[in-house]
């Protein structure tokens, strides 16, 4: 039975809401947002994630005339049953104040019927902004936010489609609808302690947002996920330009090796490799063999504990080289 969780996505006119939502999820580039038209009223997707999770996603329009219905005539449908909000606001507009009342008024429609809702703010377009001023304009933003805020609280993200930060964002907010996300998180750490590897990542299949990630070394590169789900993204789009189709990379060098593979239905794994006594058909022969423990992860239903498989039933090749 399919997990249902409604998001909005909402903001003034121009901020920016269908570009991100299309390059996230309908496969755009970048640069083809540009002939993106503006989104009346509402446009509704549903947004199969994880096998059990749908995500319900109402893109609203910003225009005036449609955000004044929003928070009257429109009010309960809108606002009932959230489980998340998506406030986007343009780092260079013109009239900050106004958005900033449009979003309390969400804030106030959302208490009313929706209290147990996550909240997150996306200051987006920060490409705009010069790169030495990029971090105060945020941090200054990220306050007023936080301060107007108050009850509920929200989570902010600098952002543009131009880099990483996008899928930094979007990956964070679809981390908080995943169900039994603290057991795979738990069953991927086992996993990387029983195959020796430095880290491994779980990205979803068809948007490649990271789903979680362990590690055993510590990275310096605290943006490598979502660059990675850039560069694979754009690589995937380029395969089915020429109609091929993605099924996993292997890339090794004198100090470490990675494997991407189509891991469960729904999944993608990386794993990351330096130990040289270890070899790559052990590696992928151990990915292989943790498929099946993942899978029932992902149809396991909302709630219920699954006890994952001890050494040695589990099936994984442990320590194979």
């Amino acid at each position: 039975m399919s997990t249902k969780k409604k998001v909005l996505l909402m903001g003034k006119s121009g901020a920016g809401k269908t570009s991100m939502r299309s390059i996230i999820f309908a496969n755009f580039i970048a640069r083809d947002t540009r002939r993106l038209g503006a989104t009346f009223d509402v446009e509704y997707s549903h947004v199969r994630f994880l096998g059990n999770l749908v995500l319900n996603l109402w893109d609203c329009g910003g225009q005036e005339s449609f955000m004044e219905n929003y928070f009257t005539s429109q009010r309960d449908n809108i606002f009932r049953n959230v489980e998340v909000l998506i406030y986007v606001f343009d780092v260079e507009s013109r009239e900050l104040e106004k958005d900033l009342n449009y979003y309390q008024s969400c804030l106030e429609a959302i208490l009313q019927f929706s209290r147990n809702a996550k909240v997150f703010c996306l200051i987006h377009k920060m490409d705009l902004i010069q790169g030495d001023h990029q971090e105060r304009i945020f941090a200054e933003r990220e306050a007023n936010l936080h301060q107007l805020s108050k009850p509920m609280g929200c989570t902010c993200f600098a952002t543009s489609i131009w880099d990483e930060t996008l899928y930094k964002a979007w990956s964070a907010i679809v981390y908080q609808l995943i169900p039994n996300i603290q057991q795979v998180e738990s069953s991927l750490s086992k996993f990387v302690e029983l195959i020796e590897a430095d880290e491994i990542l779980l990205f979803e299949k068809a948007t490649f947002l990271v789903i979680c990630h362990c590690e055993r070394k510590p990275h310096n590169d605290v943006q490598r996920f979502e660059k990675i789900s850039n560069i694979i993204k754009q690589f995937k789009l380029s395969c089915s330009k020429v109609t091929a189709c993605f099924n996993s990379i292997e890339v090794s060098n004198s100090m470490f090796a990675a494997y991407i593979e189509s891991f469960t239905p729904n999944s993608f794994i990386m794993v990351i490799m330096s130990d040289p006594d270890i070899s790559s058909a052990a590696t992928l022969i151990n990915i292989r063999n943790a498929r099946k423990h993942f899978e029932q992860l992902e149809n396991l239903p909302p709630g219920r504990q699954f006890d994952a498989p001890q050494k040695p039933e589990s099936g994984f090749a442990y320590g194979l080289r």
